[in-house]
């Protein structure tokens, strides 16, 4: 569960977009140095015990002896919809690994989140694609920036098939009307992440600084 400390960075003020991002207590995220320069607010979200506050439904763990996968997401929702009732402006959502999963699962359950950046997201977790497929909304309007590492399809079952996982996810996404960007960067799973960080960060203060000016959605 969001432990409820929620930080602003960046130079924006008060009334500018805010984009959020879930971040881990025990390790957070270089967020400060990867949102220098941007014009939206960026408020990390440090979220504890992610395997089990950020998946949508309940899974085996990858590996015996480690702890099932809780699906508790709506319930981390819940929780960062009080967040989202402060702000006024567009919202965005970004986060890694099942953060970025999360982000993904948020963005389809949120409509008040004009944008999302699923960076490295765990979209290989069990009956993702199958769950998105069935439950993407109309999407026009918003906007989703995905990321991997080249070398992260490298670390066996479940992972082999992320990039084909997070290119389905894209093409979902765009069959119902979403502007989507997706790159393909360096490195592993764990090389890399404030960069990924950066320019997920980077692509949606792009578009949510368009979106305040009344800018159109680029096809």
């Amino acid at each position: 569960m969001m432990d409820g400390r929620c930080e602003a960075r960046g130079l924006a003020g008060p009334t500018a977009p805010v984009i959020y991002v879930i971040d881990s207590p025990e390790h957070p995220m270089d967020v400060a140095v990867a949102a220098e320069g941007l014009r939206s607010r960026v408020v990390s979200v440090p979220v504890a015990d992610w395997g089990g506050a950020l998946t949508p439904w309940p899974a085996p763990a990858l590996r015996p002896g480690e702890k099932d996968f809780g699906g508790r997401a709506d319930e981390t929702l819940a929780a960062l919809a009080q967040e989202l009732d402060r702000a006024s402006g567009p919202r965005a959502i970004c986060g890694y690994s099942l953060g970025g999963l999360f982000a993904l699962y948020a963005f389809v359950r949120e409509p008040r989140l004009a944008a999302c950046a699923c960076l490295s997201g765990s979209v290989w977790y069990e009956g993702w694609v199958d769950w998105l497929r069935a439950n993407a909304p109309d999407c026009a309007g918003r906007y989703a920036f995905f990321s991997v590492g080249k070398k992260e399809k490298r670390a066996g079952l479940p992972f082999r098939h992320v990039e084909e996982d997070l290119a389905a996810c894209a093409d979902v996404l765009r069959a119902h009307g979403c502007q989507v960007e997706a790159a393909l960067g360096p490195g592993n799973h764990m090389q890399h992440v404030t960069e990924r960080l950066a320019t997920g960060l980077a692509a949606l203060d792009t578009f949510l600084a368009d979106a305040g000016r009344g800018g159109a959605v680029r096809p």
